[in-house]
């Protein structure tokens, strides 16, 4: 299990990664700066995070996601359609992927 610490800059809110989803291939697609934001904040090395052996940039936004849903923000359609891709291919294995809004 992957265990991180960071810090939420004040200001910075979970709507400000504009998430969205890649025409051609579905890849979620979002603005760098909150993650930026965050890793500075929290000292954390943003190559390692985002481009290291074993990424962890996936794990870092589903776990701000979780603690923006739990102090009452708004669900994010990308975000939702994406947790539920990776649901589905827990539950009935890897291997397929869902084209963009369509898991």
């Amino acid at each position: 299990m992957i265990e991180m610490h960071a810090t939420i800059p004040e200001g910075i809110n979970f709507s400000d990664l504009q998430l969205s989803r890649d025409a051609e291939d579905g890849a979620v697609v979002f603005a760098m700066e909150p993650i930026e934001a965050i890793c500075e904040a929290s000292g954390l090395d943003i190559e390692e995070i985002v481009d290291g052996p074993e990424p962890t940039i996936c794990v870092l936004i589903a776990a701000w996601y979780e603690i923006h849903l739990q102090r009452g923000g708004e669900p994010d359609p990308v975000q939702e359609d994406f947790l539920e891709e990776t649901r589905l291919e827990l539950e009935r294995g890897f291997g397929f992927t869902y084209p963009p809004g369509h898991a």
